[in-house]
């Protein structure tokens, strides 16, 4: 455990987004949040709010829980214990203690902390979920996760506890330790403090949580959503940047832009694609370099690296698209087991279970190595002198006593193969947990660590590539 105001390891995000903080506030109606507010409070800061509406019908909820702690049937969850243990029947008196005990006794993540801003993005889904009132959870509850967030306090949350079934049980146990005062977390300032200090320095109290509400915060796969939020938030940038980079590959390379003509494309129609080849015709447009050569070229056609951009970028954006529809669809998901439904039943349910997201965060680090892969391709051919067109090796003028781009290359092929090692699927890894009574889970939170990876790789293996080009373009 780290001593008040130490370093957990990771850095504090990027300061507050100031026109963020000032925007009107974020309504969590339990539906309707969509990705890109979860990005705004997650990594700009910006408020969010528990709608009137929710409110109300979460009130209605916890009063339903209420009476099930008096009745005589058994109900999951709230006068039972968890997992393998649920045919223990736990007595009215003590499901107060059973939920701060299941926080507790969940608490156990290891390993390096997690991002400020994922851990804020877990904050925001998992009050998300429980204002959609199928939870029984008390809209104080809520109250206080949002308010965590406007103080800028957020739970030490770490790498590994999470097996994207029963949802993050460790990651949210975490979160969840923090409502109750317990556990550390960032303070505004970015030290590591006790909860409790925080929470005074803040002027907050801690929850007492009652029946129901302990398993409620922790059954819920937020931490993988969040990641998938952010990643396609970066994305959606890095998508249109790799497009950059490649017109610029082939203006320096001397390549054609005939290969990216709409009718050629229409002839397989891919909406990516399509989409990929309008941007670098749109890109190459009234380019002098690629007018010197378009006739007279002795070349009949480019590499694959540079002529099949569209088809790699193309389908690197459907997958971003198809990713992007299931994130939304979560984004409207009650997630949590049992679920009170608002006739006063009480049923089990699977909608904890990661697949859904876990399977889309691999397949967009599929996307991502191939994106990597094919930009570091191209920028091979500009440093390779019998391939570059008439370009110096290593894109050096002074080529022998300076060594130019090489070693930069180096870099960049080390960050594309480490992203072909992590478009390894997660998702189908599985081990089963809690005396085989869970015996088969998502891996989703695996997923998205490795996801989150591929992007950062992703970003530095374009910087690269942009860098490269422009050296090309300036020695034409």
């Amino acid at each position: 455990m780290n001593a008040p105001g130490a370093s957990p390891g990771v850095p504090p995000d990027a300061p507050p987004d100031a026109a963020a903080i000032g925007a009107a506030p974020v309504v969590l109606h339990g539906r309707g949040l969509t990705a890109a507010e979860v990005v705004a409070v997650a990594r700009h800061h910006r408020p969010a709010v528990l709608g009137a509406d929710a409110r109300e019908a979460m009130a209605r909820s916890a009063a339903l829980v209420d009476g099930f702690v008096v009745g005589e049937t058994p109900v999951y969850g709230v006068t039972t214990g968890f997992g393998s243990l649920a045919a223990t029947v736990i007595p009215a008196e003590r499901t107060a203690e059973l939920q701060l005990a299941l926080v507790r006794s969940h608490a156990t993540g290891m390993g390096d902390p997690v991002e400020p801003e994922v851990v804020r993005a877990l904050l925001l889904l998992r009050a998300r979920s429980l204002a959609l009132a199928y939870s029984g959870v008390r809209p104080e509850i809520v109250d206080l996760q949002l308010a965590l967030l406007a103080h800028g306090i957020t739970p030490v949350v770490r790498e590994h506890g999470s097996l994207g079934a029963s949802g993050d049980l460790a990651p949210l146990s975490h979160c969840a330790l923090a409502l109750v005062g317990e556990g550390e977390v960032w303070g505004p300032d970015g030290a590591v403090v006790p909860t409790a200090i925080a929470l005074d320095h803040a002027g907050l109290a801690p929850v007492a949580l009652r029946a129901k509400e302990g398993l409620a915060l922790i059954n819920g796969t937020d931490g993988i959503l969040g990641m998938l939020c952010l990643a396609l938030h970066d994305l959606d940038a890095l998508t249109r940047l790799a497009d950059v980079t490649a017109a610029m590959t082939v203006e320096g390379l001397l390549g054609t832009d005939r290969a990216f003509a709409a009718d050629l494309q229409a002839l397989r129609p891919q909406v990516g694609q399509a989409r990929s080849a309008r941007n670098l015709q749109r890109l190459l447009a009234g380019s002098a370099i690629v007018a010197s050569h378009r006739y007279g070229d002795g070349r009949v056609q480019d590499a694959y690296s540079l002529r099949c951009t569209p088809q790699v970028h193309g389908a690197a954006l459907d997958t971003v698209a198809h990713a992007r529809t299931i994130a939304e669809r979560e984004l409207d998901a009650a997630i949590d087991n049992p679920m009170i439904l608002p006739d006063g039943r009480v049923e089990s349910c699977g909608n904890f279970h990661g697949a859904p997201v876990a399977f889309v965060c691999d397949f967009l680090a599929i996307a991502t190595s191939e994106l990597a892969a094919i930009s570091e391709r191209r920028t091979d051919r500009m440093l390779d002198v019998a391939r570059s067109h008439g370009l110096p090796p290593f894109l050096s003028p002074d080529a022998g006593v300076n060594s130019g781009m090489m070693i930069a290359h180096y870099t960049q092929a080390a960050m594309a193969m480490e992203n072909q090692r992590l478009a390894v699927p997660a998702s189908t890894q599985s081990l089963p947990t809690s005396a085989m009574q869970e015996d088969h889970v998502s891996n989703g939170w695996a997923a998205a660590r490795k996801l989150r990876r591929s992007v950062d790789n992703l970003r530095r293996v374009l910087a690269v590539e942009l860098v490269c080009a422009a050296a090309a373009l300036d020695l034409r």
